[in-house]
């Protein structure tokens, strides 16, 4: 039973009395697990281009651009880096002193070899009146670790991942945030503008504002653009509720709700607000410096002309569904290319008749597109591209999370350990119908891809409920291309000692 409080307290988070009974309820009810008709391969749903065919993608995509249409780069950038420091974290908290494990051993053997090293060198010597040479000599290896964590020092533990040093240069070190600013500049700038917009938490949004106002002259200069950057925050009205373990509100000891980010998911609303007609989207850790960016520049370029060039023919295939002047074999034609160019089948499609069958063609071609970079697999934990069954029986290209996959079905887990490519978040997306108006994104979200994790707070087991996430259930009823994309692409920092491989360096 709500209170009058529960009441106002939703009201100001911009969520209704029905949405929050719908997410108590899915609670109780779960989510089902997806049908998987089998993972993809280069065999079976995944374009692995050849040298020919890139310089062709990569024309049409420099065509493209070239006829003044908006881009966007995209960036999650929210949440702290915490998970980052994790070991590092645990070794301020030992009941040891030196580096014993082989990740510190790893850390301090080569410090000198991270980019902010020489910040956390001058708050060591601020702090502790000695640099990390001296510390490190003394045996003072925790100072050295808490000054890199702790708020009185680089406060790394609590800062953003776009917002910590990841790269030397001659001019300096930069940030990801910066390196995103850098790969706009390279391949999604039209007309000597590139746009590129980040998503961070509200405490962050200051930090990233300052480092923009401080740098972004230098990047325009560097490469003769100018930048429109923007930053949103995940809406409080996407937060969902906590639950305690019997399915009853979860409530702070003030009696409140307790309410948590509904995951990346959530940022299909923020999505859904760039006025573009193609936007990339990948993590903000997923970058390299100058010196290996030619892959990522160009695999960004080929997949965008893949992109802009399928959507090229579903438009002129819209523009014939609507005008009526077609017969069946123009019908058959639109058939084969949402079969094997979007991948997207139906097995009784020969059964319906055309009328029904052009209202059916014209619904999976009017739709946002996007296609999909996906690596060879390494072992890397995440999702994966499948091909799925639908809420309509259809049978098409999405992204999966272990967490959508029952892990009781052999078969399935089967294919999730044995698929051939892993996701590394690296799509381009077209937003925009034929008339050039913008899709409205939520509408093409399956709502039962949800999941639920268990969680605690102050001791106290609770159940949370994440929406679909952006590139899985969030995206499920788009056109979904994949294509192979060279593992030199997936560079992401999930520790700190990531930073010191060669990629990085």
């Amino acid at each position: 039973m709500l209170t009058q409080q529960d009441l106002k307290q939703i009201a100001d988070k911009g969520i209704s009395e029905e949405k929050l009974n719908s997410q108590l309820e899915e609670f109780k009810t779960g989510f089902p697990f997806l049908k998987l008709e089998a993972a993809a391969s280069v065999e079976h749903g995944i374009i692995a281009t050849i040298p020919e065919q890139v310089k062709q993608y990569e024309d049409a995509w420099e065509k493209y651009k070239a006829q003044g249409r908006t881009i966007v780069k995209f960036v999650p950038a929210s949440g702290a880096a915490s998970r980052m420091f994790k070991d590092m974290f645990a070794f301020v908290d030992a009941d040891y002193d030196t580096p014993t494990t082989d990740f510190e051993k790893k850390y301090f053997d080569n410090i000198e070899k991270f980019a902010f090293y020489d910040a956390l060198d001058e708050v060591c010597r601020k702090n502790a009146g000695m640099g990390i040479a001296e510390l490190i000599a003394n045996g003072r290896y925790k100072d050295v670790a808490a000054n890199m964590l702790k708020p009185e020092g680089l406060n790394y533990g609590q800062l953003p991942k776009g917002m910590l040093l990841f790269h030397k240069y001659a001019e300096g070190t930069r940030t990801p945030m910066e390196e995103h600013l850098v790969e706009g500049a390279l391949y999604a700038a039209s007309e000597g503008k590139a746009a590129v917009h980040f998503t961070v938490s509200h405490d962050h949004l200051p930090l990233f504002k300052q480092r923009v106002a401080d740098k972004l002259d230098f990047y325009a200069k560097k490469y003769g653009i100018t930048y429109d950057i923007s930053f949103s925050e995940q809406k409080p009205s996407t937060d969902t509720v906590a639950a305690n373990p019997d399915n009853t509100p979860f409530r702070n000891s003030d009696g409140s709700l307790l309410f948590r980010p509904g995951g990346h998911g959530a940022l299909i609303e923020n999505l859904n607000e760039i006025d573009a007609d193609v936007i990339f989207i990948k993590n903000i850790d997923n970058v390299v410096p100058d010196r290996l960016k030619a892959d990522t520049v160009t695999y960004k370029q080929v997949i965008a002309g893949i992109l802009v060039s399928l959507q090229k023919r579903a438009f002129e295939y819209l523009e014939v569904l609507d005008s009526g002047a077609y017969n069946h074999d123009k019908l058959e034609e639109i058939i084969r290319f949402v079969q094997h160019e979007l991948c997207c089948r139906k097995s009784d499609i020969k059964d319906l008749e055309d009328a029904d069958l052009v209202l059916y063609l014209r619904k999976k071609l009017n739709r946002p597109m996007r296609v999909c970079g996906v690596v060879k697999n390494v072992g890397e934990p995440g999702g994966g591209p499948f091909l799925t069954y639908n809420q309509d029986g259809t049978v098409s290209l999405q992204i999966l999370e272990s967490s959508q996959i029952d892990k009781n079905n052999k078969e399935y887990m089967d294919m999730f350990t044995k698929g051939t490519h892993f996701n590394p978040v690296d799509l381009v997306c077209a937003v925009k119908d034929y008339k050039g108006q913008p899709f409205n994104l939520p509408d093409f979200v399956d709502r039962t891809t949800g999941f639920i994790s268990s969680k605690s707070k102050n001791g106290k087991e609770l159940k949370a409920l994440e929406l679909p996430g952006l590139w899985n259930g969030a995206m499920s009823d788009w056109n979904t291309i994949f294509v192979e994309v060279p593992l030199a692409t997936f560079n992401p920092v999930k520790t700190v000692n990531d930073l010191l491989r060669e990629q990085h360096q």
